[in-house]
């Protein structure tokens, strides 16, 4: 077993005895899986080409070793082209602005030109441990999170910075900006590798003056990763060691729709169609869910 494995394992034993009881009403269905990805951790819905942009860690998440790559697939779960974008370490979370794509990789952000699928600029962020999730708000400004440093990153007008460091982000993961805040999934209060001594919730962050709140009331809900708009107040959002899909509302009422198996990772979304794209990073399984 890797290190990797052997992490997540650690911590789904430790935290599994502090989670709450989740309803297990189903609202999802599975439309399809595509198997044959390589640690696939995030998933990138781009609705004006219709395609899909999925990050292959392809290795261990915090190995400079220059495997990792992302794929394009269809929404129906097609495989375009398996390396489209190479020469990666660890790519983990994207988010699209102003013609390109950018995927966070450990320690630095790249900057991918869409058109042409290369990499055409990469940000480094000093002392960074585990850059994880990416989004962009309505000006085209970066929001990258590091987990392991209760920290989040900011790339604006070309400079990237830290945009807010506070142990109350509680193992920042999931990012969604939304308005004038940032919609964060914690991982939790890490206390050695990924193991977490309490299991995170959603959080909201203020744009505007840095403030952080709790959505609900702070009760732990689990090891959270990706965050998407579910357009009625509420949101998608996987939990990696438990390998559930959540229907969480602004007040922090849980509903479990689906359990893929440990390794469920950062999902994307198509409003357009209620549908949810879920990398599976054990399996290498990409799956199709229609979100009733």
């Amino acid at each position: 077993m890797t290190a990797f494995r052997l992490a997540f394992v650690m911590a789904a034993t430790l935290a599994g005895s502090a989670l709450p009881a989740h309803s297990d009403q189903k609202e999802a269905t599975r439309l399809w899986e595509t198997a044959g990805f390589k640690n696939p951790e995030s998933v990138l819905f781009d609705a004006g080409a219709s395609m899909l942009y999925v990050s292959n860690v392809n290795g261990e998440p915090t190995a400079k070793d220059g495997n990792g790559f992302i794929s394009k697939v269809s929404p129906d779960g097609k495989v375009q082209v398996m390396e489209w974008v190479t020469g990666l370490d660890a790519p983990k979370g994207m988010a699209m602005a102003g013609g390109k794509l950018y995927a966070a990789d450990i320690d630095k952000l790249a900057e991918i030109d869409i058109a042409t699928g290369k990499v055409v600029k990469t940000y480094d962020a000093k002392d960074a441990k585990f850059l994880n999730d990416v989004t962009a708000d309505s000006a085209g400004n970066i929001y990258v999170s590091d987990m392991a440093t209760d920290t989040i990153w900011r790339l604006s007008s070309g400079t990237f910075e830290i945009f807010l460091q506070d142990k109350a982000l509680e193992g920042p993961n999931g990012l969604l900006a939304e308005g004038d805040d940032l919609i964060v999934g914690s991982w939790g209060i890490i206390t050695e590798g990924f193991s977490t001594k309490t299991p995170g919730h959603l959080k909201k962050v203020s744009l505007k003056d840095k403030s952080i709140a709790s959505l609900g009331d702070g009760t732990p809900i689990g090891n959270l990763d990706g965050v998407e708009p579910l357009g009625d107040g509420a949101y998608l959002v996987t939990d990696w060691v438990a390998g559930k899909v959540f229907r969480i509302g602004r007040k922090g009422k849980v509903r479990t729709l689906a359990e893929l198996g440990p390794g469920t990772a950062d999902l994307g979304w198509d409003p357009k169609t209620s549908t949810a794209f879920i990398p599976q990073m054990q399996t290498g399984v990409l799956y199709g869910y229609k979100i009733e």
